[in-house]
């Protein structure tokens, strides 16, 4: 971590930590996507969790920093390229972390009062190991299997029916027994064992094949094969462990539900308990812990859900995880190695990123050579120098984390490490920004914008990829092939390539007539495009895919973005308060987006590549029968008939947006009693205010 992420989230200015936290939503939601989406990881599970656990802190202690559409509140990354998509009825949602034996208490805690539990009433949770596969959907229908599906980004995943349908072991085609519904969504992970993991390699080296680094790697690779006879030879194996849509929904407990889902037919982890207390949690985790090495497949910890399905229903879920399981972590595998020399990256957005390169060591089974070291801080931090032996560490993923230096074995003369003031690309200056508080940014970026071929190029991949502008035939290789021969420079030029240099590009080597034309409908097919995709494509900073289509709902069109991007350039007024406004966005979001949309560079791309469109649509609008949909609430005083927490759960549930303070655009104040400044703010700007049993009126219960 750097000096500025290690100082305590309680010592932070409401500034520096809007500044850290919009840092590591850009930071995790790249990690998300060579997860979820490209199954090539680049840091370890520990430094992965470790950001996360930063970030729910500085949401915890800053609670109007976290958004409906941040990263904490998404699941993976959107569907690979490949497969048909497939929209799934019910969200797979991930699972928040424990790391330690307070977290758990904590997690108990956390249940107990949200339910009202007393100290004497029984809190039953299903204990199981934490497979370390890929994630799962099976939906079958009057006991037939009708289609399969990966997680994706939790909304959406990709249509694996064929492959998954080659699982016979462990995957009935049929249902067995009796008393399904009619409608049935399995939930799972596919995994490898250990035992056929070194199998397959044997066979990939002796095929001169690739090589896969983990069991998990290799089970994700296996089921996204396009071909499923290749999957068929792979040695996939089928853990089901909950469930999606369902035409009856379950009652009773889950470890009820489990003995049903085994009578019809599923493979169900046998290594499961029931505890009803922290330390029968404690017991059951050291338990497995120390079984780890034997069990045949990798775990990387456990599981705790809640048993009862009624209270799984009324906790419910926090955006992206529910509030009755936790994963409770098992700690980082350590091995010390040679650092041998820094490399440096530059980004699309200019980020300079420093990569040590390590002497290959084995760590718990995988050949590891790399690891991202952050930021100059972070280097300076730990006094990392070339030449010295560091600790590194893992928790399942090829690429680790330097923990730390081993000084008792640092080569006499090892000079400190100078970190490059000049992008090492272009040579223009690489500066750290400085807010208005006086804060410094930890990253270093070079100043040479598009005029950076690193950046230039990044960009342009950015542009054309599948979640941007989606266009086929357009990669790394043609990109930077356009980019040399000087056809391309920004956006708007690829709409131009049909025009000016389909004639070059048919003498080029590799480029035949037909290649030319499909490349040249493509291109066209996307000249209209939805305002959601267009924004996120240009690649402005903090501005993911949900934000982009926040932004777009907001606007509607480029023009009027544009319009009101103009209008908030002062930074006061009501175009700049309406920016700021849109979910909680913060203030370092909207000055991205502000910077971004009036500054002269990045308004003539924009200017430039809507010229060459057709159409710019805008996005459609959420529909809900609820008679709270699209308003924005705001919950205040003490409420006496449920919880904070299960107030505004049931809200958002129902389409609503929950505030934490009132303007007037505020549409329901729901005031228990000693309601006191937000009440008085209600009655300024002529907000309805509700009692308790006029929400529940309007909600219908």
């Amino acid at each position: 971590m750097s000096r500025q992420r290690a100082k305590p989230v309680a010592d932070l200015s409401p500034r520096q930590a809007s500044l850290e936290h919009a840092r590591l939503e850009e930071e995790i939601a790249v990690h998300d996507k060579r997860y979820h989406q490209q199954d090539a990881p680049t840091v370890s599970d520990a430094e992965y969790d470790a950001l996360k656990k930063r970030l729910l802190e500085l949401e915890t202690t800053f609670p109007e920093l976290k958004t409906l559409t941040g990263v904490s509140s998404r699941v993976g990354a959107a569907p690979a390229a490949g497969f048909a998509k497939v929209k799934h009825s019910k969200p797979m949602l991930s699972l928040d972390n424990a790391f330690a034996e307070e977290d758990v208490a904590d997690f108990l805690g956390r249940i107990r009062r949200f339910l009202n539990l007393k100290d004497g009433d029984d809190l039953a949770l299903v204990a199981e190991p934490k497979i370390d596969g890929l994630s799962a959907s099976l939906r079958y229908e009057n006991g037939e299997l009708v289609r399969a599906a990966t997680r994706g980004d939790g909304q959406e995943g990709e249509d694996v029916t064929a492959n998954i349908r080659t699982l016979k072991q462990d995957v009935p085609h049929k249902l067995s027994g009796k008393g399904w519904p009619d409608v049935l969504e399995v939930r799972g992970e596919v995994y490898m064992t250990r035992a056929d993991f070194l199998k397959l390699n044997e066979a990939q080296e002796a095929a001169s094949q690739k090589i896969f680094a983990n069991p998990r790697n290799a089970a994700a690779g296996s089921l996204r094969q396009l071909d499923a006879s290749i999957t068929a030879k792979r040695p996939l194996r089928f853990f089901g462990y909950s469930w999606g849509e369902v035409s009856a929904p379950f009652t009773g407990k889950l470890s009820d539900v489990r003995q049903k889902l085994d009578s019809w037919g599923f493979t169900l982890n046998p290594h499961v308990e029931l505890c009803h207390s922290v330390d029968d949690l404690m017991a059951y985790y050291n338990d497995i812990g120390a079984k780890r090495a034997k069990l045949a497949f990798d775990i990387d910890g456990v599981v705790y859900k809640v048993d009862r399905l009624d209270w799984q229903e009324r906790l419910g879920f926090i955006s992206r995880s529910p509030r009755w399981a936790v994963a409770h972590k098992f700690p980082a595998e350590q091995a010390q190695t040679v650092l041998e020399n820094i490399d440096i990256q530059v980004g699309r957005t200019g980020t300079l990123t420093p990569v040590a390169k390590l002497r290959p060591v084995n760590v718990g089974g995988v050949l590891v050579s790399n690891a991202t070291l952050h930021n100059e801080d972070e280097i300076r931090r730990k006094d990392v120098r070339i030449g010295d032996t560091v600790v590194i560490q893992r928790a399942g993923d090829v690429i680790p984390q330097v923990v730390s230096v081993v000084l008792d074995k640092r080569h006499k003369g090892a000079k400190e490490y100078e970190y490059p003031t000049k992008c090492p690309v272009c040579g223009q200056p690489a500066e750290r920004e400085v807010d208005a508080s006086g804060a410094e940014d930890v990253r270093r970026r070079c100043t040479g914008g598009v005029s950076c071929p690193a950046q230039a190029m990044e960009g342009l991949r950015h542009f054309v990829s599948r979640n941007a502008f989606d266009i086929e035939g357009i990669g790394e290789k043609q990109i930077a092939a356009f980019y040399e021969w000087g056809w391309i420079k920004e956006p708007a030029d690829i709409f131009k390539l049909p025009k000016q240099h389909s004639a070059d590009l048919r003498k080029k080597e590799g480029y035949g007539d037909t290649s030319v034309d499909n490349l040249i409908r493509s291109i066209d097919q996307r000249r209209s495009i939805g305002f959601d995709r267009f924004l996120f494509a240009l690649g402005i900073r903090h501005v993911g895919q949900e934000r982009a289509r926040l932004v777009a709902m907001h606007y509607e069109t480029p023009q009027r973005w544009l319009a009101a991007m103009d209008e908030a350039e002062a930074r006061h007024g009501e175009a700049w308060g309406d920016l700021n406004s849109i979910d909680k966005m913060g203030d370092v979001v909207a000055e991205a987006i502000l910077g971004f949309a009036t500054r002269k560079q990045s308004r003539n791309v924009i200017d430039h590549l809507l010229k060459e469109l057709t159409e710019v649509v805008p996005p459609a609008k959420p529909t809900t029968d609820s008679a709270v949909a699209g308003k924005t609430v705001v919950f205040t005083g003490s409420l006496e008939k449920f919880t904070r927490d299960e107030a505004k759960a049931r809200a958002l549930s129902l389409g609503a947006k929950v505030a934490g303070s009132v303007s007037k655009k505020t549409d329901y104040l729901v005031a228990g009693p000693g309601a006191g400044s937000k009440l008085a703010e209600a009655q300024k700007h002529g907000v309805a205010v509700l009692s308790e049993d006029d929400w529940l009126a309007l909600i219908g219960g």
